[in-house]
């Protein structure tokens, strides 16, 4: 089976004085995965590679028995073999930033390429936000400016189109389902921060939240359906 984790907004915890730690939804990635120790790679390419991006990645896997590492494409891929490296993994993280630009790099790698073989292969794919809207067919993006667009241009690796934050960014929820409405993207999935949309082979099998109150929807041309979530149990 293929499992694609699409996540609203709010994988990783954060506190007062203390590095980011992988929150409830990403615990639930790694457990699909079915290894005790997983391979996981983190993909930072919609922020352009940046360093903080990177070094807080690593901050958060320290002193836990995952084994991370990272793929950047900026200024030049960091590692010889992009294939071998995305298909040695159990789990792949995407970060947010702009989808727009990491679909371009992308391509111009051939990591859409691979990360397709990956999904076919069983590799769990995850990500937030743009980490989200990529393995869709499109969504609402601020990739091109202020104001939020439709952008049409995702892997399509799980059916219908893709809104993160859907609760915490107000302009998100009356653009989609225009956009849904009018015929601009495809009906399609999406989620509050704090929730993941479970895809399994393509196809939405649950939602699941790390938090009360957060929800998915259905969104389809005459309206949204809210789609309960599963509640995770703390780690």
């Amino acid at each position: 089976m293929s499992h694609v984790l699409a996540i609203g907004g709010g994988a990783f915890r954060t506190c007062e004085r203390c590095v980011r730690t992988p929150g409830p939804l990403v615990e639930h990635a790694l457990s699909l995965t079915g290894v005790e120790t997983p391979r996981i790679t983190g993909l930072f390419t919609a922020t352009g590679d940046d360093r903080a991006d990177v070094a807080g990645w690593y901050a958060a896997w320290a002193g836990r028995p995952e084994r991370a590492s990272h793929v950047e494409l900026l200024p030049i891929p960091n590692v010889d073999d992009l294939r071998r490296h995305v298909l040695a993994q159990d789990a792949v993280y995407v970060g947010g930033g702009s989808v727009a630009g990491l679909m371009v790099l992308w391509r111009l790698h051939g990591l859409d390429v691979v990360l397709r073989e990956a999904h076919e292969a069983g590799v769990v794919l995850l990500g937030t936000s743009a980490g989200s809207l990529c393995w869709h067919v499109g969504g609402t993006t601020d990739s091109f400016g202020p104001e939020l667009r439709p952008w049409t241009d995702g892997l399509g690796l799980v059916a219908g189109s893709n809104c993160p934050h859907y609760d915490s960014e107000t302009r998100r929820r009356p653009l989609y389902q225009r956009l849904v409405a009018d015929g601009t993207l495809p009906p399609g999935y999406a989620a509050d921060d704090g929730v993941g949309l479970h895809y399994v082979d393509g196809v939405l099998h649950e939602a699941v939240r790390d938090r009360d109150g957060a929800a998915a929807w259905q969104v389809a041309p005459d309206g949204e359906t809210r789609v309960e979530p599963r509640l995770l149990e703390p780690t």
